[in-house]
């Protein structure tokens, strides 16, 4: 009888556990604040340092770009190691560099002009940048040398930091870091973004919480957009598909 009892007492534990993660995995992107009052970001943590992976030059550009993003250092027994011996327990690159596009968990891109030793920051305001994508194919076709963003800008689950718990958006800039737009809506999630070339336009999608229940899902809408690249100011267009 007893050990009856400790098998279900086991089965509780498992499915509370299994409750417990699902409550985690379904936190959700958006809080509504009724009392209309912004929340205030928490205090950088102090175990995090800020550093610089070494600059990237996309190809037929006349910029670097400078990744920049927090480096952990690790306790390891009652002291943290700083010197050249840490360089074999944690690991000092924070971005990733594919064709025409870099990746990461970055606060900030900084960007210098070839012939200076001037640097200055694509934001001055907390972002964490999770990727950038030099569009290649329309610069090769003459045109403007245009940086295409997704990030996070917002504390919108409002837990007090910035990170990829928050709703993606989508950013451009120049080439050198400047005019760097939002071209989405406030409060509605990126889904995905494609350049077609042929017609010199962006395309994307955004879902938006049309029933406020903090999740993005099924039972929400998808919006269509395009930027014509042409355009001196870039601006979203929507358009219907369905």
């Amino acid at each position: 009888m007893q050990m009856k009892k400790y098998f279900k007492y086991i089965a509780l534990v498992i499915i509370g556990s299994l409750a417990s993660c699902k409550e985690e995995a379904q936190k959700p992107k958006v809080t509504y604040d009724t009392s209309n009052k912004t929340s205030a970001l928490t205090k950088t943590d102090s175990t995090q340092i800020e550093i610089a992976d070494l600059p990237i030059q996309m190809e037929g550009t006349d910029y670097l770009i400078h990744p920049v993003g927090d480096l952990r250092v690790f306790e390891k027994g009652t002291k943290v190691r700083y010197g050249s011996s840490s360089v074999n327990d944690v690991s000092f690159t924070i971005s990733n560099l594919g064709e025409f596009e870099i990746t990461g968990y970055l606060q900030n891109l900084k960007f210098q002009k070839i012939d200076s030793d001037s640097i200055r920051p694509l934001s001055d305001k907390p972002v964490l940048i999770l990727t950038a994508t030099y569009l290649k194919a329309l610069a090769d076709k003459n045109l403007s040398q245009i940086m295409v963003y997704t990030l996070t800008d917002s504390d919108t689950n409002k837990d007090g930091k910035i990170d990829t718990g928050d709703i993606k958006t989508l950013y451009l800039s120049d080439i050198s870091g400047e005019n760097f737009t939002k071209v989405s809506t406030d409060m509605q999630e990126l889904v995905d973004w494609s350049l077609i070339e042929s017609k010199k336009r962006l395309y994307f999608r955004t879902i938006e919480d049309t029933n406020q229940n903090g999740q993005f899902d099924k039972n929400d809408v998808l919006h269509y957009y395009y930027i014509d690249l042409t355009s001196k100011k870039w601006e979203a267009v929507s358009y219907k598909p369905i």
